[in-house]
């Protein structure tokens, strides 16, 4: 939540500066380009992040300190941006559309699947600002912009995936779980559509085309066991439940939610992961807490508006996240595993949105298929 800022000094050619960013390397060489110095004319101290998720892959706020505190005759400067500058002047999370169309044979089984999708690459644009010499005039395939569809672990006898590429204008970055975050919304929420349209329980209907993914399976069935999946809930809640595979480690999560006074309310979300061997288990439950925070911010009040070129949304009161009295208890419950270790500070964010809508649908019968979610 810590706005862009980085503190430069240029003095007897050299540049410093103090900067939270996840490339230093890129930080100095946008600081000696700007100072008109080598790069080992530059020093960075590379400071704690105040949360990064890819927007500090960027360095457009590095060129800027430099640039000030050249005119500061030696003096330290501390460049800040304002709350408005960093939610104006962002790099956003792309929009994305998906259709899916499913068959289904005369036993009422699914049989086939066909994803297509649309929307920006993130790694292109991000290339042309940040390594313009690899950036040419044609797009290179972006992995991010289909990862999470393409490979799916369910059972279908037939499944097929294509995606269009897009330049939407609005200058994209990296988010956190990338091209994951929005493509599990999708492939969870049509995954438990299979499962109503074909009279199933979403968590039976899962399992039963994992049959051959035994990892993925295992994982989900803890969730839904550490949930109570299936048993009595108090009046006026639904649970939903959703299964996402990201950055090496398999994720399942289950929602319970509720609509209190016309808003969607998450009381407890139930994380089961199988990320490899793990270390430390409390880092592991801190990020899935952070994850779903994270998450359930975007999925409930995650819209950017774009009029006439400027963006709507400039501080909290018009883009709020979730707040301590609103978020819900976060369980995390790991798989044993011998296998390398896997990501931890992703995973838990794609199933999120799913999960809740999925709960939502449980809950009203209104299916939802844009984020963020609404009653």
């Amino acid at each position: 939540m810590e706005p862009m800022n980085c503190t430069a000094r240029v003095k007897d050619g050299r540049v410093e500066i103090w900067v939270p960013t996840q490339v230093p390397q890129m930080a100095r060489e946008i600081a000696a380009k700007v100072a008109g110095v080598k790069t080992d004319q530059v020093t960075v101290h590379v400071t704690l992040l105040g949360g990064g998720f890819g927007r500090r892959l960027e360095v457009d706020f590095v060129g800027q300190a430099v640039q000030v505190a050249m005119a500061c005759q030696g003096a330290p400067v501390q460049l800040v941006w304002s709350r408005e500058e960093d939610m104006t002047h962002d790099f956003y999370r792309p929009m994305h559309l998906a259709k899916f169309q499913a068959s289904v044979d005369d036993k009422g089984e699914v049989t086939s699947l066909r994803i297509k999708s649309a929307g920006d690459a993130i790694t292109p644009r991000w290339m042309a600002r940040a390594v313009p010499m690899l950036s040419g005039p044609i797009d290179m395939p972006d992995k991010t912009a289909a990862e999470g569809l393409f490979d799916l672990p369910y059972g279908f006898e037939s499944q097929h995936m294509s995606h269009v590429a897009t330049q939407s204008g609005v200058p994209v970055g990296y988010w956190r779980s990338v091209g994951h975050s929005h493509n599990a919304f999708f492939s969870e929420s049509f995954i438990d559509e299979l499962a109503v349209a074909t009279k199933q329980d979403p968590l039976a209907f899962r399992l039963k085309l994992l049959q051959h993914a035994p990892r993925y399976a295992a994982v989900l069935q803890l969730a839904a066991d550490k949930a109570g999946w299936g048993q009595a809930l108090p009046a006026g809640h639904a649970q939903g439940i959703a299964l996402h595979e990201s950055f090496g480690s398999i994720a399942a999560q289950v929602a319970d939610v509720s609509i209190e006074q016309g808003q969607i309310r998450v009381h407890r979300v139930v994380c089961a992961i199988d990320c490899g061997t793990v270390v430390n288990p409390d880092t592991v439950a801190q990020q899935m807490q952070s994850s779903v925070v994270y998450a359930l911010s975007a999925a409930l009040f995650g819209q950017i508006d774009i009029v006439g070129g400027v963006v709507q949304q400039t501080n909290f009161p018009n883009y709020p996240m979730v707040t301590l009295s609103q978020a819900p208890v976060v369980e995390t419950h790991i798989l044993p595993s011998t296998r390398h270790p896997a990501g931890v500070g992703e995973p838990a964010v794609p199933p999120l949105a799913p999960a809740v809508g999925n709960a939502l649908f449980a809950l009203t019968g209104k299916r939802q298929r844009a984020l963020p979610l609404v009653v």
